[in-house]
């Protein structure tokens, strides 16, 4: 068996401005190189049950995933809510433009006591000219969806709208065009006859398609006459639903087959402020409150979102347990715990607003599981749902970084929730990152407080989830369980999931105390998303699946109903050095270097710079505004995030890099470099990091960061000169703050590229075997199943196999499964696993 080095993504070679670009490897051949494995299953033995709830999804209203997205309404900025507290380029008319069919008029958004209703407050007053000359004449709006709407010929779409007006009757004419204003169907008209606000409808047939309609709403006469709740719905919804979801999305969710849904979220639940929509004078940015979004859609009321948009909610919880239920997954609602998280970190002390969302809590089950003659359980089935929805799991908070507030309140929640639902689990959860002192403090307190279960969250390289994959070995098997809620490798490459592949064979070999795990976030917008990666992407029209939604599918289709014992021989890997140039950076934060000196272990000077004669030798990755001021090397813009500049040489090893660091403003601190590849791929000593809170070391693989030493709460003062030491030996890191120790860690964790899980599964009797091999060599594997079972002689096999760095997209989908038959099978035998390939090998067994 040949030694070799794990690929992780770091290279060699000097460096340059920016990224280094770095040949793909190519997929195998015939001729490619083969390592030698063996795979030991004991068949006749059982392991941990693998839960019915292991596998399912997590949505959050990230990336447009709601409006734009699953909810199927088509028009976007229905009832003229946006404003710039959503986005600081929204106004109320956002989405719409005025349009004239041979009249005039004038088009505004009001806010006075004519409204809809308290929380609906803005409406559209179109004021008429009646100069039009012609019966056909008018004045109006037009509205194109997000970035066109997408139509179909011979399809129908659903068009309302409520309106008033002060003349005998207004006509109102609707009409789909395509981008250059010709009709794609016959007009719709409807005569608004009240001054009252009356909710008016009708039907429009698509006669052509086109990814980039828009929708024409002109009034004719003369007057005054108003609108709101505008909205275009296509009759294909998923499962027929009125106000329902779009068919596509919806199903390539429950293609998953999913054993539950968490739902709403994410930062969109526990930030903002928790009080509650109260007119006139409500708060725009409040965290996400299930009682706004039942009831009839005109009377929800639209909410700042915090990934910097408008939500609707319009897709609300009672969407949500519909869906659940429409797709055969437990529903797994997340409530707030009155402890801001996602950076905000701020705890309200008010305890007659927290015995408020205590008694929301309460009021949600009833709603969820209620008999039809309580107040909650009749709401339900006034929406449509008589029987109850089901409801066995509740959790509460999301991410909070303040360990003890927000369990003190987490406490108060479950003692209520437990004396009027035993039956119902509360879930808890240790913060936003996979370690650290948050994290093990969020632990000890669920623990000691004998909680059921705690939601685990991180997004880390791929390398640390290849690294990590025996993570759950360890756990206690007598405390919580792990719901394992949100996770992701940061890319969506080929790469990326095979990482997750090999993290899920340890998640399932952990299936004692893994209980359930969600890959996140679930959806992403083509032309506008706030984070990355995802796992299904959309546009309009179409929508494809990533690399990872393969790999969650293989996983959760092919899961089986217990664990097989099993044992794989190992990859001997040669660690190498750490090595690398150095960087300076700055997040939401100006500061300025000085000073900078490299030696080599045995004194030699390998690079100093006081910038008295420039900065000629540094270069960056474009972010950020870095400049000589007063001798020092400056990045003064504050506002700008990942501002890095980096030196040196590629192929340094064992040295000391001394600097001086002074902040000027901003929230956060420094970023100190080592090991430097390229601008992707590095260590950095985030000091003050986080919102200033806390300090760790990180390790970026080709921009994406995991920690490898979470640190401490150091924090970083404005105006004060910090003298920083970086020690680097072999694979050992020693940092130095003021001359005193401030950490030290080794990065010898290894990469293990072949990873396996047997299962069983009940029902079929098979064997379903699991291999991932992470690595450009194709795994020669020697496997023996025992002789505890009777095997038949063929196999289906499963595989997803390609290019490392293959990305699906709209065009194109490298990564999917094939699916062949083995004809080789017996007690023993020989399989050969491709290189950079997920396979699922289903062995028919007899006892």
């Amino acid at each position: 068996m040949a030694s070799k080095r794990l690929r992780t993504g770091l290279t060699t070679g000097a460096l340059i401005a920016g990224a280094l670009v770095v040949a793909p490897p190519t997929v195998a051949d015939p001729a490619v190189a083969e390592t030698d494995y063996t795979l030991s299953v004991d068949a006749g033995a059982t392991g941990p049950t693998i839960e019915e709830t292991m596998y399912g999804v997590f949505f959050e209203d990230i990336n447009h995933a709601a409006d734009g997205g699953l909810y199927a309404e088509l028009i976007q900025n229905r009832s003229f809510e946006f404003t710039t507290q959503d986005n600081a380029s929204y106004t109320p008319l956002t989405g719409w433009r005025e349009v004239s069919a041979g009249a005039s008029g004038t088009a505004e958004v009001v806010d006075d006591d004519g409204r809809l209703n308290e929380n609906n407050r803005n409406y559209l007053r179109l004021a008429l000219n009646g100069d039009g000359g012609s019966a056909d004449a008018g004045f109006g709006l037009a509205n194109a969806g997000w970035g066109g709407i997408a139509l179909t010929e011979g399809a129908g779409y659903d068009f309302s709208v409520w309106a008033r007006t002060d003349q005998a009757a207004t006509p109102l004419t609707v009409t789909l065009r395509d981008e250059h204003g010709a009709a794609l169907a016959a007009p719709l008209t409807v005569e608004v006859t009240s001054g009252e606000w009356t909710r008016y409808q009708g039907t429009l047939t698509a006669d052509a398609t086109t990814d980039a309609g828009q929708v024409e709403v002109v009034a004719g006469g003369a007057g005054t006459v108003a609108l709101d709740m505008v909205s275009l719905f296509p009759q294909d919804t998923f499962r027929d639903r009125p106000n329902g979801l779009r068919p596509d999305l919806a199903q390539a969710v429950a293609d998953l087959e999913p054993s539950f849904v968490r739902f709403p979220g994410g930062c969109i639940v526990n930030t903002g402020t928790h009080e509650a929509y109260e007119a006139p004078d409500y708060p725009r940015e409040r965290s996400f409150q299930w009682k706004e979004t039942v009831g009839p859609v005109e009377e929800r009321p639209t909410n700042h979102n915090f990934w910097g948009y408008n939500q609707s909610y319009g897709l609300g919880y009672f969407e949500y347990f519909q869906f659940s239920e429409d797709i055969g997954a437990m529903p797994l609602p997340v409530l707030p715990a009155l402890v801001t998280g996602c950076g905000e970190n701020q705890h309200t002390d008010d305890p007659e607003l927290l015995q408020r969302h205590i008694q929301d809590a309460l009021d949600l089950i009833e709603f969820a599981n209620g008999p039809t003659d309580s107040t909650w359980g009749g709401l339900r089935a006034e929406m449509g749902h008589p029987e109850p929805f089901g409801l066995t799991h509740v959790a509460i908070g999301n991410e909070e970084n303040l360990a003890e507030e927000f369990y003190a309140n987490f406490e108060q929640f479950r003692a209520a929730i437990e004396a009027e639902y035993p039956e119902i689990t509360v879930v808890s959860n240790s913060g936003p990152g996979s370690s650290g002192p948050l994290f093990d403090d969020l632990w000890r307190l669920n623990t000691e407080g004998g909680v059921d279960m705690v939601d685990e969250h991180y997004y880390n390289d791929p390398t640390w989830f290849l690294e990590n994959n025996d993570r759950y070995d360890s756990y206690d098997r007598e405390g919580p369980d792990v719901f394992l809620g949100e996770y992701a490798s940061r890319d969506n490459t080929f790469y990326n999931a095979l990482a997750e592949a090999s993290f899920l064979t340890g998640l399932e070999r952990n299936a004692d105390v893994v209980k359930m795990a969600s890959y996140a976030p679930l959806f992403a917008m083509e032309d506008s998303y706030q984070w990355h990666p995802d796992l299904i992407w959309f546009n309009n029209r179409e929508s494809w699946p990533s690399a990872s939604y393969e790999v969650q599918k293989l996983f959760s289709v092919n899961r089986g109903h217990e664990v097989v014992p099993s044992q794989a021989s190992t990859t001997p890997i040669e660690q190498e050095p750490i090595s690398g140039g150095i960087g300076l950076g700055t997040w939401l934060t100006s500061a300025t270097y000085d000073d900078v000196e490299v030696t080599s272990a045995d004194g030699e000077t390998l690079f100093a710079d006081d910038f008295s004669g420039g900065a000629d030798r540094w270069s960056g990755n474009g972010n950020g505004s870095w400049q000589i001021v007063d001798g020092a090397y400056a990045q003064t813009d504050a506002g700008v995030e990942d501002a890095l500049v980096i030196a040196g040489d590629t192929g340094w090893t064992d040295y000391d890099l001394k600097l001086t660091a002074t902040k000027q403003s901003g929230e956060e601190g420094f970023l100190i470099a080592f090991g430097v590849q390229d601008t992707g791929n590095y260590y950095w000593w985030n000091l003050g990091g986080w919102g200033n809170t806390r300090s760790a070391v990180e390790r970026g693989v080709n921009g994406a960061r995991s920690p490898v030493l979470e640190g401490d709460t150091t924090t970083i003062e404005e105006g004060r000169a910090y003298d920083i030491e970086v020690q680097v030996r072999g694979r050992e890191v020693t940092l130095l703050l003021d001359g005193q120790e401030w950490g030290s860690f080794t990065d010898d964790a290894v990469a293990e590229p072949f990873r396996q899980v047997v299962t069983r599964d009940q029902e079929t009797g098979e064997l379903i075997v699991k291999v991932v091999n992470a690595q450009d060599d194709a795994a020669r594997t020697a496997i023996d199943l025992g002789n505890e079972v009777q095997v038949g002689d063929t196999a289906e096999v499963t595989v997803l196999q390609g290019d490392p760095e293959a990305v699906n997209t709209r065009t194109e989908r490298p990564i999917q499964p094939e699916t062949s038959t083995f004809e080789g099978v017996a007690n023993a035998f020989s399989y050969t696993f491709p290189p950079n390939s997920v396979t699922f090998l289903r062995i028919p067994t007899e006892p």
